[in-house]
């Protein structure tokens, strides 16, 4: 087995949050190398919302211009019932007083705007694909990790820091955590995908809409580009418990027949939902899943960022806001650490997991009480709503702050 001198800091994945802690991460001179499973990075997914604490950050980092050119800056969501109709609605973004706007966004552009940023800064070399981590050991002086790839077989790479951005199934993880939660499996089916629509309200706005099955359905332009033909891309996920079914958590492809059934009757007037959903030419199926929080993620050199901390719901639209934050806030601790790694780190962990493990349990408390009002177990709804919205905002700001 061979072993490779150290490259500074290791990120494992090469995602959302890996890519930009790696550009922080830089941007305070630090080296880093990022090691991405997959044999080649493309842009795949569907759509994500990136709130405005990440997009400031991420203007810092000099990619605003960017991101106004691929994204749809949001400037509302309305909750509306299964017939279309407005049942309250609330400012986002600029709109709500922020200083930089929320983002609809195709995932796989937001994670090839990254990339770009990554081999243009950094070099292309900085990426090394079809590079499997495998596991790691340390000492008080470095880490080494473990890996294979097609080309080298195993090796080590030996290292100053190991940040595992790995994703829920994070090999990192496992090895720290190996009597840690288990993925957290819940009975609502999730489907997304996304339709090409003529039009969609006025092109910056989300609905959230519900019946009183407690089906949902998210939907909201996310292509800028799409705007400027006059078209709208628009991105749709639907929610459906289904108690009875013992499929396979995992994202993989969905079918119509399994969806549209909890959709049947709805119709929202100025949306043919049904047309809407049979017309994407991808759709996408996994259950929706999430883990307790850990109580430490890190030792010693290794620590964890994104869905392989904290892994959560995507109720709130925060899970690529959070890992974005995660990097960023780890990238000012290690550009101060010195000598002193395993003390930056901690400082880093006592900043962020308090916060996700927080807005995890928000995640859980928001879909609670969506689907509760849903069902029509409470009185006034557009009051409901509004404290169902407050509570959360008052949960997920008050945590999404980084050290600058």
């Amino acid at each position: 087995m061979t072993e490779a001198a150290s490259p500074g800091i290791v990120i494992a994945g090469a995602g959302i949050g890996g890519l930009a802690a790696a550009l922080a991460l830089h941007a305070r001179g630090l080296r880093v190398t990022l090691l991405e499973k997959a044999p080649e990075i493309r842009s795949m997914g569907v759509g994500i919302n990136i709130q405005p604490a990440a997009i400031a950050e991420l203007t810092t980092l000099g990619l605003g211009e960017r991101l106004a050119a691929t994204g749809i800056a949001t400037r509302e969501h309305r909750y509306i019932d299964h017939k279309g109709t407005t049942l309250w609605s609330e400012p986002r973004g600029i709109a709500a007083g922020h200083d930089h706007p929320q983002y609809s966004i195709h995932r796989g552009e937001l994670q090839m705007m990254l990339l770009d940023a990554v081999r243009s800064r950094l070099g292309a070399d900085a990426i090394r694909t079809a590079t499997r981590v495998r596991g790691f050991d340390q000492d008080d002086n470095e880490v080494r990790v473990h890996i294979s790839s097609p080309s080298s077989g195993d090796s080590v790479l030996r290292a100053d820091v190991l940040i595992a951005g790995d994703g829920v199934d994070s090999a990192i993880r496992a090895q720290l955590h190996p009597d840690g939660p288990p993925l957290r499996r819940t009975p609502v089916r999730m489907w997304r995908g996304l339709t090409e629509l003529p039009e969609f309200i006025d092109g910056r706005t989300m609905i959230i809409a519900s019946d009183d099955r407690a089906n949902r359905m998210v939907g909201y332009p996310c292509s800028w580009p799409h705007a400027e033909r006059g078209e709208v891309l628009f991105n749709w996920v639907c929610l459906a418990a289904d108690p009875d079914w013992q499929g396979e958590a995992q994202l993989s492809p969905g079918k119509l027949e399994d969806l549209l059934p909890h959709f049947a009757d709805w119709d929202f007037g100025w949306l043919d939902v049904r047309a809407t959903l049979e017309s994407s030419p991808q759709l996408l199926h996994h259950v929706m899943v999430d883990r307790d929080p850990l109580t430490s993620w890190g030792e010693g050199r290794v620590t964890l960022l994104g869905d392989a901390a904290h892994p959560m719901y995507p109720i709130g639209a925060n899970g690529g806001t959070q890992a974005i934050l995660d990097g960023i806030a780890l990238a000012a601790e290690l550009a101060d650490a010195g000598d002193e790694v395993p003390t930056a780190l901690q400082r880093y962990e006592s900043v962020r997991l308090p916060a996700t493990s927080a807005i995890v349990e928000a995640n859980r408390r928001m879909d609670r009480s969506e689907r509760t009002l849903a069902e029509g177990v409470v009185g006034d709804v557009a009051d409901e709503l509004e404290t169902i919205a407050s509570d959360y905002r008052d949960v997920v700001e008050s945590r999404s702050i980084t050290r600058s």
